[in-house]
């Protein structure tokens, strides 16, 4: 057997390795395609501290030292009670905490190897939980970090040191499907706390709404999701694959699955063949028995579902309609959004007739909005215009009567705004990591502070909202974790708790005069409440449906509106209030534990590593210098363009502040060999940008017609000034840099003393500005969107020359909510000197091949639109999402001057072409997009270039607005 699957895993490295190797293809395609880290973005005045242990270096800014310590306490009783169920090999490493964005997230991953903490905490506890934000982050996080470090092993560890960390990046990813990387990190988010996800009745609300729905899709694309369908990811499918394998097979059950798979024990589908191999089942039957498990306990088939009904009666998703308000007693103000498109503010009359759109949202992290009496006030994302980790959330207030919006906040950090019903104060959330969070009352008028309330007891507020005189009602979470409804005093902060502490999370809350609603986790729903002179009642509305959530009640005018989670989107529902859909319920019933779901490795709660140990005193701080491992290479990989064949070495430190880069190219048309290296350095602003390439065996012609060979050395040194300008509904960057390029050739033997080499200088300046509009899930491209790029270069040492080059991509919607019309513009001049041809950026007429003339001038026309939705995949391999088209038209007129003749004569020549490109966006392995295609041109005017008007083309495009 030893030797058997020795032979086997040489074979498959053999198979990767083949330089004809569609996989290996394909993966240094993806190559490109891995998430990138953020880069720069740190104020330079940012000062860097570090509590560095032998398991794990926690990297801090000043102010955050009690998280940094409680997340390295974590992290060490993890690694001492969790490595028997993965393995127990070790590695460690940097954990790095963002607190100046408002984005809540978090990831570990390689190239290089560090793990960066989001420490913004999220409003939303349905989605992610109530538990203090950055021990979820260590619970789940760390699993990945433990995942690294047991799958370097076999074929992976091969692949490792052939490629370095992102070789092992790719080929794990292969072996071992992202459903368990993320399934596996939420059961031990949830196992070793009192909450998780897997204890959230929102988790499931993806899987209910399908089953309820009778929406039964392939295992392909459950796994790869869907443009036109919803499809819940593969956190959730995960998490049930994981928790229903412990529960049948064993704490150690995925140990000894992925350690196969790693290792690629099997030359085809190493992870399929292990589940075999250790749980006697093929994997087809697993993951329906998985399914079936949870199926069994969550589905729920009610007599009266109309909720249900109506996502049976829709083929495909529908809508999102979220936090429906009521204006008068027949008029609802939501956001809803879709598929096609972007989110933003409806009203609809409930007697009847088509939604009145009132205004696209600006740009925001969710879509909550508070409305009183004709206005509405939310919070939406403001990046700062220089340093990419810094961003805010400010709130803008819009008139419903005149849809005028104004921006009432600047650089701050507020979310969930209210605003009182004669409009002149605003409450919202203040959150600032590394300090508790506040309310703050606000001017309507300017923004100003009013007031900032205390926090005696250390609360977290989620969605405040005023109530009566003088008080503010709030769902709230204890410093544990725990969640109740409290009633803020404005006055001084004291709370009164109109409910138990739980771990069952509660949210939403409205009021109307003596009113409260809210939704709650509930006996493994989330469901409906009212507060009525503090009784707690149960709303059943007419239409329930057990199968899913409901949620953001809202009771005004003797009616009511919420939102029900269904297949085909969130789907507001309203009606007539009477008592009949009121059942008392006592509020003791808030203190039960929450709901397991048949995972009975979780009930008893033992293990728990969410409370917090006095760490500040276990663990020294010290100071973390800036230039630590600032050449930190982490990987090497050959990139195959033909003619080109490049090996590169990169790195990258864990402050994100430089970029190397060491390579060695070789050309296999001109035959000439180049060694060089790029760095940029983004830890001051600008940017500087640092280059040099010596390229030996370069070629030019003689004046007797015989080959000369030649070598350069081309060094260069720049400055780059990336600016983000987001605001309002568009997205807009603007960079602007210069480059100082310096050439000198070396003409050897007898040529030595015949050719022109003295060095040579130029300047190449260049300014690049993007512009566009949000953008829905099946739209191609913005609808509205502008891309211009202008780069001007200068000889000026030992040569006489420049160049000036500009192009310009216009976005326009098309016929269809998922088509565009782009229109291609662009101009390239240079000198008639002819004393050095600078490279250009000129997007030359498709199908013909590329010149550099004096004057260049091109018009394109470009329809985009989608063919088909296949959903549909081969083999677990490749899975089609989209299948597209793109007709196009394309003039280029080139004009220049015959140097063979005096007088120059003036030559004027066109290039024009039209064809169609078909691009497929797929995924492979189940995980990687992919997007490729290919080009058809029928060239009008033929050359000694370009002698065949036919032209067929594969390509891989790349996206026109420089988007991620």
């Amino acid at each position: 057997m030893y030797k058997k699957g020795l032979i086997s895993r040489i074979i498959l490295l053999i198979y990767l390795l083949m330089h004809k190797c569609f996989l290996l293809a394909v993966g240094l395609l993806v190559y490109g395609l891995l998430p990138a880290q953020q880069f720069g973005g740190h104020p330079t005045r940012t000062q860097w501290s570090q509590i560095n242990t032998d398991t794990v270096r926690v990297i801090f800014p000043a102010g955050y030292r009690q998280q940094a310590a409680a997340i390295a306490g974590m992290v060490h009783r993890l690694g001492q009670q969790t490595t028997q169920t993965l393995g127990q090999d070790f590695r460690k490493i940097s954990i790095v905490l963002q607190p100046q964005t408002t984005i809540s997230n978090g990831y570990v991953g390689l190239g290089p190897w560090r793990s960066e903490f989001y420490l913004t905490t999220p409003q939303n506890s349905f989605d992610l939980g109530s538990l203090s934000w950055h021990r979820t982050l260590a619970l789940h996080e760390y699993r990945h970090v433990q995942q690294y470090n047991n799958f370097r092993k076999g074929v992976s560890k091969a692949f490792y040191y052939l490629f370095g960390q992102q070789g092992l990046e790719l080929v794990n990813s292969a072996a071992v499907p992202n459903w368990f990387w993320e399934g596996d990190a939420v059961y031990q988010e949830t196992s070793l706390s009192e909450q998780g996800r897997g204890r959230l009745p929102a988790f499931f609300n993806g899987y209910r709404s399908l089953w309820s729905a009778h929406k039964h899709y392939s295992w392909m694309k459950l796994r790869n999701g869907s443009l036109r369908d919803f499809v819940p990811d593969h956190y959730k499918l995960g998490y049930m694959m994981v928790a229903y394998g412990r529960e049948k097979y064993g704490a150690d059950i995925w140990g000894k699955v992925t350690d196969d798979a790693v290792r690629y024990n099997g030359l085809f589908y190493p992870f399929q063949r292990a589940v075999k191999k250790y749980t006697g089942k093929d994997y087809k039957t697993f993951r329906k028995e998985a399914i079936g498990y949870f199926q069994s306990s969550l589905a729920t088939q009610p007599q009266d579902s109309t909720v249900d009904g109506w996502a049976q009666q829709h083929r495909h998703f529908v809508a999102d309609e979220e936090y429906p308000q009521w204006m008068d007693d027949q008029t609802l103000i939501f956001v809803s959004s879709s598929y096609k498109k972007i989110p933003a503010f409806y009203i609809r009359n409930v007697l009847g007739g088509m939604d009145l759109k009132l205004r696209v949202k600006d740009i925001s992290l969710d879509n909550y909005f508070s409305y009183r009496n004709g206005r509405v006030v939310y919070a939406a994302y403001q990046p700062d215009i220089r340093w990419r980790w810094e961003d805010y959330s400010v709130i803008k207030w819009l008139d419903a009567n005149t849809n005028q919006q104004r921006t009432l906040t600047h650089k701050s950090h507020y979310f969930a705004p209210d605003i009182t019903e004669d409009g002149t104060q605003i409450v919202a959330v203040e959150v600032l990591p590394g300090a508790p969070s506040s309310l703050h009352l606000l001017n309507s008028a300017d923004g100003a502070l009013i007031k900032k309330l205390p926090n005696p007891d250390q609360l977290f507020y989620t969605y405040p909202k005023f109530f009566g005189n003088g008080q503010i009602l709030s769902a709230v979470r204890n410093p544990k974790g725990a969640m109740s409804l409290g009633l803020i005093n404005m006055a001084d902060g004291s709370t009164e708790y109109l409910l138990p502490f739980s771990m069952n999370v509660i949210g939403f809350p409205t009021v109307h005069k003596d009113t409260i609603s809210f939704t709650a986790a509930y006996k493994g729903q989330d469901r409906l409440f009212l507060l009525v002179n503090k009784k707690l009642f149960l709303f059943t509305p007419p239409v329930f449906t057990a199968a899913t959530g409901h949620y953001q009640l809202q009771v005004a005018h003797g009616r009511f509106a919420w939102t029900a989670f269904t297949a085909v989107g969130d789907h507001l529902e309203q009606g007539v209030l009477n008592g009949s859909q009121l059942r008392p319920v006592e509020a003791a019933e808030f203190s039960t534990a929450p709901a397991n779901f048949q995972v009975t490795g979780l009930a008893t709660g033992k293990n728990t590593l969410q409370d917090e140990l006095p760490t500040d005193t276990l663990y020294p701080v010290t100071s973390y210098p800036k230039a630590f491992r600032l050449f930190n290479f982490h990987s090497w990989r050959p990139i195959v363009e033909d003619p080109d064949y490049t090996f590169s070495i990169i790195g990258e430190n864990v402050l994100n502040t430089l970029q190397s880069e060491l390579y060695f190219n070789y050309n296999r048309d001109f035959r000439y060999k180049q060694f060089g290296g790029r760095f940029t350095y983004a830890a001051l602003y600008p940017w500087i940008r640092l280059g040099s390439v010596y390229t030996i065996d370069r070629t030019t012609t003689s004046l007797a017609g015989r080959g000369v060979y030649y070598n350069t050395w081309e060094n260069s040194i720049g400055l780059q000034v990336p600016l983000n300008l987001t605001s309002g509904r568009y997205n807009r960057a603007l960079t602007v840099g210069s480059d100082l390029i310096y050439n000198k050739p070396y003409f050897q033997g007898i040529y030595k003393d015949s050719f022109d080499d003295r060095s040579f200088g130029y300047l190449s300046s260049y300014v690049s500005f993007s512009n566009q509009l949000q953008t829905a899930r099946q739209q191609i491209f913005p609808h509205l969107a502008q891309s211009i790029y202008l780069n001007y270069s200068r000889a000026f040492i030992n040569r006489q020359g420049n160049q000036f080059v500009a192009t310009a991509n216009w976005y326009f919607p098309g016929f269809s909510r998922d088509h565009n019309i782009i229109i291609n513009t662009a101009f390239h001049g240079r000198d008639t000197s002819a004393t050095y041809n600078f490279p250009t950026a000129f997007p030359f007429a498709r199908g013909y091949v590329g010149l550099n003339q004096h004057r260049m001038f091109k018009l394109g026309a470009n329809y985009h639109m989608a063919l088909a939705y296949p959903d549909w995949g081969f083999a677990n391999i490749i899975y089609f999402t989209r299948v597209r088209t793109n007709l196009f038209y394309d003039f280029v007129r080139v004009q220049d001057y015959d140097y063979r003749s005096s007088p120059r004569p003036k030559i004027e020549v066109d290039f024009r072409s039209y064809g169609a490109e078909v691009y497929f966006d797929t995924k492979w392995w189940n995980q990687h997009n992919v997007t490729f295609g290919f080009r058809y041109s029928r060239l009008q005017d033929l050359s000694r270039l370009n002698p065949s008007a036919n032209r067929w083309e594969f390509i891989v495009p790349v996206n026109l607005l420089g988007r991620d």
